[in-house]
């Protein structure tokens, strides 16, 4: 029979709390960048294109290392504040770029930290936040799928809210106001660091009260002093920051990255004798709906790049009055999600009562 609690815990709703603001800044950006490169570096949308894509595949690959990271040395909450306040840098940082754009001298290598100090940073952020969603609750609780619908709500309303705000502070028709757009998301990425680092010890904790997120046992008490994480994230950073640079400046060898990381993860868990063979058929399910996801994925993420273009040049959006800008379409995902995401941890309560 499943256990299950009155109400979700309150370290939920500090998950939802935290999430969301990194979302803000992650959609927002993502709303406002090659509109950024086209309008004020003056990039050609192929090249802004690359560089989206350059930037995306980055993002997906980087909480590989964060969150084995986290998982050996560090723990989720000190992974998820190391990585809140680089990617909070490297907003503040792009800020700069907006500043100094009719330079490019100064613009384009403040860009490209910028960029690299995000994907450093996310690495570090996305994978760990999520994986503590299920460690609130005792297992078999029926409302641990209901709280995953919550904590997507969460995602979705900064989804929904980041586009909106950063279009509105950045995309105004003027070059010079960019930057405001990643000063929004950097004052986004502060509020979620704030959010976690001053309620985490309080009520992230498992339904024992025992605190979650915190570095395993065993870890090296050495790699969890301060100067030795900075000095981590700033070595993680410059090789992110050269690995953006060069698949764009130079070779591009993402796609290549991507198959070799795929074929040393299957090999490191189908080789470890750890294992028995119903874990090791649990992860190929996994990597054959993975293959799947990616297409999704791929589609998903025209939404930065293309489906940017076609909103930008082939969308009606001069109501008379006010001109849409055109990183607020980037905001309809989320908010059909939001509104339809209550909807859906109803049902999944009401079905958890009759699954026992």
């Amino acid at each position: 029979m499943s256990t299950t609690t009155q109400k979700h815990p309150k370290g939920l709703y500090v998950l939802f709390a935290t999430e969301m603001w990194e979302r803000f800044n992650y959609y927002g950006m993502r709303a406002i960048l090659v509109l950024f490169l086209t309008k004020a570096l003056l990039f050609d949308k192929v090249f802004a294109s690359q560089v989206y894509g350059s930037y995306t595949g980055l993002i997906y690959l980087t909480p590989l290392l964060g969150g084995y990271i986290a998982d050996r040395y560090w723990g989720n909450n000190r992974s998820i504040i190391a990585g809140g306040l680089v990617m909070a840098i490297g907003e503040f940082v792009l800020f700069f770029c907006g500043h100094f754009y009719d330079t490019p001298a100064l613009a384009t290598p403040l860009f490209y930290t910028g960029l690299g100090c995000m994907i450093a940073g996310n690495g570090f952020f996305k994978p760990n936040i999520s994986s503590m969603v299920g460690q609130l609750y005792p297992k078999g609780d029926s409302k641990i799928d209901a709280a995953y619908t919550i904590f997507y709500m969460g995602i979705n309303t900064g989804g929904a809210l980041g586009p909106i705000v950063c279009g509105a502070l950045g995309d105004t028709g003027k070059s010079g106001d960019f930057k405001w757009a990643f000063f929004a998301g950097g004052v986004a990425m502060l509020l979620s660091v704030a959010t976690q680092l001053m309620l985490q010890k309080k009520y992230l904790v498992n339904p024992d009260g025992e605190a979650i997120g915190v570095a395993p046992k065993e870890a090296p008490k050495f790699f969890q002093k301060i100067p030795v994480m900075v000095g981590f994230l700033f070595l993680i950073s410059l090789v992110t920051i050269a690995l953006v640079y060069i698949d764009i400046m130079v070779v591009s060898y993402l796609f290549w990255l991507l198959l070799a990381c795929i074929l040393l993860i299957a090999f490191i868990i189908f080789s470890d004798k750890t294992l028995d063979i119903i874990e090791k058929k649990k992860v190929a399910v996994l990597f054959t709906v993975s293959f799947f996801v990616i297409f999704f994925w791929s589609a998903f993420e025209q939404a930065g790049a293309s489906l940017t273009y076609f909103a930008s040049e082939n969308t009606q959006r001069d109501l008379g009055f006010f001109v849409v800008p055109t990183s607020f379409f980037q905001s309809l995902n989320s908010i059909f999600v939001v509104s339809l995401a209550p909807l859906v941890a109803w049902i999944w309560i009401k079905l958890g009562k009759i699954n026992k």
